[in-house]
């Protein structure tokens, strides 16, 4: 049976994918390690193989042998290990405003400094969110998105800012990629600029690409119908009935 997976961004969980999963009631969104509701990684050390292997359990439990995976941002991060590991799983990619570039060093410098500071202060996070939005955003969304941060516990959120510091480049990757896969960014990104996640689109066989207009960086939330409607062409076009996952 082929399913339909939402791995969540940073630094959420998977009630970001709400829009989506009423629009789609046979879908699953999964709560990464330490995020939501999931137990905290062992020994707080968190990795992109380990989010993976969280994935894989949600398969399994979902009785699922293959599915489409849709990550955004740091979701993204984690389908890519995902497709490392089992290749076999997935049955289709759905890669939004996310990178397959590792981390510069200024950029790990900022992760770290950041996770550095949510031990010693909290979930600084809830106060001082990153621009997951447009400017344009709705205040009600704004403080919706605050509050799923606000959620979150500070240790998770170090943990996996360390975990993606840390993480492979995927970009070699990217030409074995061997089934199909939208690519979805936004034009009003300030965390992931368009042009970075298209060029994920440049190196993936038959990749096809989709740039939401008037969304920032949580593209599912902030235009979630247009989201949802290239979601549901795209498992249209792979021979999976989108009614089958309503």
């Amino acid at each position: 049976m082929t399913g339909l997976l939402f791995v969540h961004a940073f630094p959420l969980d998977r009630r970001m994918w709400e829009p989506q999963l009423a629009a789609i009631p046979g879908a699953i969104a999964v709560d990464l390690p330490g995020f939501g509701e999931a137990p905290p990684p062992p020994g707080g050390a968190w990795t992109v193989a380990l989010a993976a292997r969280r994935c894989e359990a949600a398969l399994e439990e979902a009785g699922w042998s293959r599915a489409v995976v849709c990550g955004l941002s740091m979701g993204g991060y984690v389908a890519f290990e995902l497709w490392r590991r089992a290749p076999e799983r997935l049955a289709g990619l759905v890669l939004a405003n996310t990178r397959a570039e590792p981390d510069t060093p200024d950029a790990r410098a900022a992760r770290l400094a950041l996770a550095e500071r949510l031990d010693r202060e909290g979930n600084v996070l809830a106060a001082e969110p990153p621009p997951l939005l447009s400017s344009a955003a709705p205040p009600e969304l704004r403080e919706r998105v605050r509050r799923l941060v606000a959620d979150q516990s500070p240790a998770a959120i170090a943990a996996a800012l360390r975990g993606m510091a840390e993480r492979p480049d995927s970009r070699p990757d990217l030409p074995r990629i061997a089934v199909p896969t939208l690519v979805i960014a936004s034009d009003r990104d300030e965390l992931i600029p368009a042009e970075t996640t298209a060029r994920i689109a440049e190196r993936v066989p038959g990749a096809e690409l989709a740039v939401i207009q008037g969304a920032g960086h949580l593209s599912n939330l902030e235009r979630p119908e247009a989201f949802t409607e290239l979601l549901l062409a795209f498992v249209g076009r792979l021979g999976i009935d989108p009614g089958s996952l309503r």
